[in-house]
């Protein structure tokens, strides 16, 4: 196969206007958070479009897995990892030509970027010719490469690069330097009397001393002074430095395209990997789901939240785990159960795991199976925008239709304790007018509610709860069970809403 892109399976998927921002449920999933997370340091790379295009088959999808297997290996990954450090230092030089003022100290600064590309190309080629790769991906990069290294283009820059440089470290000259007066020629074969004077005193020397000897600053830009001695040396080596001067022009646009897009796309796996092995330092597991595009069993074990477990691995604070499958003619799960359970987390893990799939990324979990999604839509609570002159239900019902009138069979839809702002009655009646919606069209979902009647709304809905510790009802699990709905979580919400638990109680009596 010919090599398009590191990242897309097909050459016009590459070429797609990529995203620049981010979907409207990233938030609500905390996908935000995970994507900071995992792009942290490599803001040089602009890899967030890259998380904000999913991918839409699965031959693209498996495209990648191939590419993240092979990457797992840490000889390849650390060939990788040289040769994008040694790409940055490139890029690094040919910003520093941009930035300085004197010709010939830009085109110094360019051609040792030059020689550092040439020795990353060459190096890399050889590293990957003699590697066992797997992946379709990773396999036509290094074709293209090897092809690249022996194209007479890359031959040449090579060679006029070298006898370049071999030209210029050639160059010789001396300073004569008379009170404010320098003057430059051209290196005779004189004796270095530095040498001589040292040897001399030597003999003198007695213990460590200080050194007195004034040094030349190493900084990448020159000041007026040197700027015009190097001047005067290009007079004296006219050729070296005209020969310098067109090779400036003529490899003005000396980086591979393809090349330089590798550099970049890369980093999307590389950078997925060192945050997936950071979470499994901690004894969490990560797995290349099966993806299906007509199976809408799906499941996960041992699955968790991306942002919320980075917090905790931080905090050393242990990461709770939960399992969740579909499977038959059932489609949407419905959880409920009492205040910070972990409900709204499970939903986010629900969400994050579809989304991660469509962008080929291993998943959190031990094993997982996933359908192709076509789109998300969530619907979390959100505070009162007093400048849409709307009422919260009213806000409500205006975000849920506009989720309705866009979700497909195809979609997942996750929806977070919707309807809190009327009463039972009410909530009870529109949520199962929504749920027959959500049926009939027979997408995916999660709904966090403390409605028990949707729990058992048909045979297309589950329910799940999540748990206390039975001895102490105040503690949580933050673990989420198939079990049918108790009834208890939405007691305690109205009686907490109220004042009228046990401990409100015995403070008014006590009082």
């Amino acid at each position: 196969m010919t090599f398009a892109s590191i990242l897309f399976a097909q050459p016009d998927e590459g070429t797609v206007r990529e995203i620049r921002e981010a979907p409207a449920f990233f938030r609500d999933l905390n996908l935000d958070q995970v994507i900071d997370a995992v792009t942290a340091g490599r803001d040089e790379y602009d890899l967030t479009p890259f998380f904000y295009n999913p991918l839409h088959d699965v031959d693209a999808i498996l495209y990648r897995h191939e590419v993240m297997r092979d990457l797992e290996e840490t000889a390849l990954c650390n060939l990788i990892r040289s040769f994008s450090e040694r790409m940055r230092i490139v890029r690094r030089h040919l910003a520093l030509a941009d930035k300085l003022y004197y010709r010939y100290n830009q085109e110094g600064w360019f051609l040792n970027a030059a020689r550092l590309y040439c020795d990353a190309v060459r190096s890399l080629a050889q590293d990957l010719s003699g590697l066992d790769l797997k992946s379709r991906g990773l396999s036509a990069f290094r074709d293209y490469l090897a092809g690249y290294v022996r194209s007479d283009r890359f031959a040449s820059l090579c060679a006029e690069t070298e006898q370049l440089e071999a030209a210029l470290s050639a160059v010789r000259y001396c300073l004569i330097i008379k009170g404010d007066r320098v003057s430059v020629r051209r290196y005779e074969g004189e004796d270095d009397y530095s040498i001589e004077v040292e040897r001399t005193f030597e003999k003198f020397k007695q213990g460590a001393v200080k050194d007195y000897r004034a040094r030349f600053t190493t900084d990448a830009g020159l000041n007026h002074v040197e700027a015009k001695i190097l001047d005067f040396v290009a007079l004296l080596y006219p050729e070296t430095f005209a020969n310098l001067d067109r090779y400036c022009a003529a490899q003005v646009n000396f980086l591979d395209e393809q090349v330089a897009a590798f550099d970049r796309e890369v980093q999307f796996y590389v950078a997925w990997l060192d945050h997936a092995a950071l979470l499994r330092r901690a004894g969490l597991t990560f797995c290349y789901p099966q993806i299906s595009t007509h199976d809408k069993a799906v499941c996960n074990k041992e699955g968790f939240d991306l942002a919320l477990a980075y917090k905790l691995i931080a905090d050393k604070t242990p990461v709770v785990c939960n399992d969740f499958f579909l499977k038959g003619e059932e489609r949407v799960i419905v959880v409920s159960g009492p205040n910070q359970g972990g409900k709204t987390t499970f939903a986010r893990t629900f969400g994050q795991l579809h989304y991660l799939a469509r962008l080929g990324c291993p998943v959190p979990g031990r094993e997982a199976s996933l359908f192709l999604c076509d789109n998300l839509f969530t619907h979390f609570e959100k505070e009162e925008d007093i400048k849409n002159l709307r009422g919260k239900l009213q806000d409500d019902l205006i975000r849920i239709h506009d989720i309705l009138d866009k979700a497909t069979p195809d979609s997942v839809v996750i929806l977070n304790e919707i309807f809190t702002s009327t009463t039972l009655q009410d909530a009870i009646l529109l949520s199962k007018r929504i749920m027959e919606r959500i049926i009939r069209l027979d997408a995916l979902g999660v709904w966090v509610t403390f409605i028990d009647e949707l729990a058992s709304f048909s045979a297309q809905t589950v329910s799940m709860v999540s748990t206390v510790v039975p001895e102490n009802p105040a503690l949580r699990t933050y673990k989420i069970l198939r079990s049918p709905a108790d009834g208890l979580a939405y007691a305690l919400s109205i009686a907490e809403k109220y004042r009228l638990t046990y401990d409100h109680i015995l403070e008014r009596i006590e009082s």
